[in-house]
């Protein structure tokens, strides 16, 4: 049990790590780009690959500052703390019950902010931005890693009836986090099939 709970402790810290990188990464990229459109809005943006797959035109959108800023500065600094989480735990750092339960709201916060983006981008903007795309990628398995991991080092409580639940989302947790990827792709495929069409 030591052993087990030791692996999955190192497997969530590389996640951490991994996608806490990748994600700051594409989140900076965005805020530069967002920087370089305020100084010349016609700037033709690297991520402007097509009419759907185009940063510019979501950036030029009220949803891409939802609080008064670019959300991109929200994806910094999330995952600036993401990737610190995952190195100290790697050093063997330790952290109360209570960080965790912070990094759990965090984590919430970050998956349902996500998904309104990705609700608004597709429905209501009619564009994707690509590097915002790769920032969903990464905040799935981390929101649901932090979960497993909450959950089995006993951080949050759980109630009965959801046990079961969160037992099936532990065993098969790969597959959860393809079958999340798989509906999006579809989603997206189905509201933009008829530029996809021509392209065959």
């Amino acid at each position: 049990m030591v052993k087990k709970s030791y692996t999955l402790e190192k497997t969530f810290a590389y996640i951490l790590v991994v996608g806490g990188i990748i994600g700051f990464i594409a989140a900076f990229i965005l805020t530069v780009d967002k920087f370089n459109l305020l100084k010349d809005p016609s700037i033709d943006l690297n991520c402007n690959i097509n009419p759907i797959l185009s940063c510019g035109s979501v950036m030029k959108t009220a949803e891409a500052s939802t609080f008064g800023f670019a959300n991109s500065l929200l994806g910094i600094m999330g995952f600036a703390v993401v990737t610190t989480i995952g190195m100290a735990m790697l050093a063997g750092a330790t952290f109360k019950r209570w960080f965790w339960r912070g990094l759990q709201v965090g984590t919430i916060f970050g998956i349902g902010f996500v998904h309104y983006l990705i609700f608004k981008s597709i429905f209501h903007i009619g564009a994707l931005c690509p590097y915002c795309m790769v920032v969903w990628t990464v905040m799935i398995p981390i929101f649901i890693y932090t979960t497993i991991y909450n959950i089995r080092m006993g951080h949050i409580p759980v109630h009965a009836r959801l046990k079961k639940v969160m037992a099936f989302v532990e065993r098969h947790h790969g597959d959860v986090i393809v079958f999340w990827y798989a509906i999006i792709i579809a989603i997206i495929i189905n509201q933009f099939w008829y530029y996809w069409k021509t392209l065959f």
